[in-house]
């Protein structure tokens, strides 16, 4: 059954959360292809990574959520849904280890296709300290459309992050699969002032007739690493991994 959210989906997590981000953090973007509550393996996959990566902020598309529940304990969590199934919830969920300022849930403009879901957007803030906030906005952008259509959602994405000053990452599957795609992606990145995460091993990254699909994009912060992780066995999509200094 095809949904249209009306709220948004959130946990606190409480006495685990921390009130600012770290100096450095990791960011972990990944399309979940749905996995990330049916497979066993993804659970002690996070875990590593919030051990051994520094893992602070989790951006998910295609994740499957419901009510209150996230796999990961000690993260809160932003979603917003384009599908229900059986109770189920899917989207992008956004999950931190420190707790979100204000969140807003979204719908892109147009269906996939005539018969298909709307995409869904989820546009969160977080406190990097007392004075400066961190803009997050988790994508996944409309695929089956024409060009047209797509160039328009690109848009719309400027246009709800264009007022906010200071940092900013803007990340999730593009879908950016041709040429035209590929220009409106650095359309955005160049009205909003954004840089792109450039991964050493691009051939890693999901891609579809020779251009990748999925981005991490930021301003005023600092990458000091960055890897695609190819060896989990989960999703068709590689998650990417980028550790920043604020």
């Amino acid at each position: 059954m095809i949904f249209t959210p009306s709220v948004l989906h959130h946990q606190s997590c409480g006495k685990h959360c921390n009130l600012y981000f770290p100096d450095t953090f990791s960011l972990l973007c990944w399309n979940v292809h749905k996995s990330n509550k049916k497979d066993p393996a993804f659970k002690p996959f996070i875990q590593k990574l919030l051990t051994e990566k520094r893992l602070y902020l989790c951006m998910l598309q295609e994740a499957e959520f419901f009510g209150e529940t996230f796999i990961i304990d000690e993260c809160a969590y932003d979603a917003a849904a384009n599908l229900e199934m059986k109770k189920y919830f899917y989207g992008v969920l956004t999950g931190c280890r420190t707790e979100s300022i204000s969140a807003k849930a979204f719908l892109s403009k147009k269906k996939e296709s005539m018969v298909g879901p709307y995409k869904s957007l989820l546009l969160s803030t977080y406190p990097l300290s007392e004075e400066k906030t961190l803009l997050v906005l988790n994508i996944h952008a409309i695929n089956f459309r024409e060009n047209s259509t797509y160039v328009l959602e690109l848009e719309e994405y400027a246009n709800k992050v264009k007022a906010h000053q200071g940092p900013m990452i803007v990340a999730g599957d593009f879908n950016a699969w041709n040429r035209t795609r590929r220009e409106e992606l650095q359309k955005l990145c160049k009205t909003l002032s954004l840089e792109m995460v450039v991964f050493e091993n691009t051939g890693k990254v999901k891609s579809f007739m020779g251009y990748p699909l999925d981005f991490v994009l930021y301003r005023d912060l600092k990458c000091i690493e960055k890897e695609v992780i190819d060896d989990h066995g989960i999703s068709d999509h590689n998650p990417l991994l980028v550790t920043f200094q604020v």
